[in-house]
């Protein structure tokens, strides 16, 4: 018997058929999908944006709510300013879990706006940099913090191995693995057995067996060394291919199982790229630099996830861009770890 032929094997994305959803967005960095098609993206103005199938809009912003006494917190803490959401995930009631890239904490937010704090230290420490968040089937929170180097950007040309992952369960929250270089996305795959981690600023995924605990162990190199770029989003499809955004590269490429790197869509500038990884690897990157590699689809192309009724739709999101810029896979993404009633409606 022959093994089934991977769908994603010389196929490549037309950009004909690419088509546009949403309007307006700011920095639609990350993007929830669910099953009825309501899509859920991250907003710079302080929340999440609504996106109904019909495509009626609908900002969510966060109104904070703490649980500090008002006497006990300080003047920064009473003030919202400075919310950047970047990550989201929803909990197993259907809130929105959030990755505060501006406040540095984990955030809890309802579908009305009501937010909180969960966490904005560790070990005593300030999270740092936080990233991304991602929920599993225990309904456990897992999150990255990309560096704990002030100001973060200096994580870029300094490429420091600070960035680490982190689990917040019934015991609280702990450092699960550290020492990662530019901590972005994570993802578990289908058994959730292995958790898989981007390192942006190794331009590298690594991977990590799962305990039942929650503790990780025997870490690994997944795929290339090098990636051809800077890798920012992932997620599997269920043919087990891991699709990757590169940003700055503005391509989006995958891993198929057997470690080939296959490119389903280029938007890159090859004389702007060229001079990006020349002062990336020097450690003279500037904004400017940054700035002049964004693309037309997807301008600095950061994330994905597969949505509509079968998981064929494929949406991107970016830090540059004002709408979602989606097209249909061959192959169907894999499913959340779990969908609950309240998230479904």
């Amino acid at each position: 018997m022959t093994a089934n032929p991977n769908p994603l094997v010389g196929w490549q994305v037309d950009r004909a058929t690419i088509r546009h959803v949403g309007h307006e967005l700011q920095r639609p960095e990350c993007i929830l999908a669910e099953p009825d098609g309501t899509l859920w993206t991250a907003d710079a103005r302080g929340g999440v944006m609504r996106i109904a199938p019909d495509g009626q809009q609908t900002l969510i912003a966060q109104t904070q709510r703490s649980t500090t006494p008002a006497g006990e917190r300080s003047a920064e803490q009473l003030i919202l300013g400075g919310t950047l959401p970047n990550g989201l995930a929803f909990d197993r009631d259907g809130n929105i879990v959030i990755a505060n890239f501006g406040t540095d904490a984990i955030e809890l937010m309802t579908r009305d706006g009501r937010s909180r704090t969960l966490h904005d230290r560790i070990d005593g420490q300030p999270l740092g940099k936080t990233n991304f968040v991602l929920s599993d089937s225990r309904g456990r929170i897992w999150f990255t913090v990309t560096t704990r180097l002030r100001p973060w950007t200096r994580s870029i040309n300094e490429k420091a191995p600070d960035g680490y992952v982190g689990l917040i369960d019934e015991h609280g929250i702990r450092i699960v693995a550290d020492g990662f270089v530019g901590t972005n996305e994570i993802r578990l795959d289908a058994k959730e057995e292995w958790l898989y981690v981007v390192e942006s600023n190794a331009r590298r995924i690594s991977r990590l067996r799962v305990r039942p605990d929650g503790s990780l162990h025997a870490r690994e190199v997944f795929g290339p060394a090098k990636l051809g770029g800077i890798p920012d989003g992932f997620a599997f499809d269920s043919h087990g291919n891991l699709w990757i955004t590169l940003i700055m590269a503005e391509r989006l490429v995958a891993l198929t199982p057997q470690g080939d790197l296959l490119t389903l869509l280029d938007d890159g500038n090859p004389a702007a790229i060229e001079n990006f990884d020349r002062h990336f690897w020097a450690g003279t990157m500037t904004p400017e630099i940054m700035a002049s590699c964004k693309g037309t689809l997807a301008p600095w192309m950061a994330s994905l996830t597969f949505g509509g009724p079968d998981l064929k739709t494929v949406y991107l999101g970016s830090l540059m861009g004002h709408t979602l810029p989606c097209f249909r896979s061959p192959v169907a993404g894999l499913p959340m770890a779990h969908w609950s009633s309240s998230s479904s409606r």
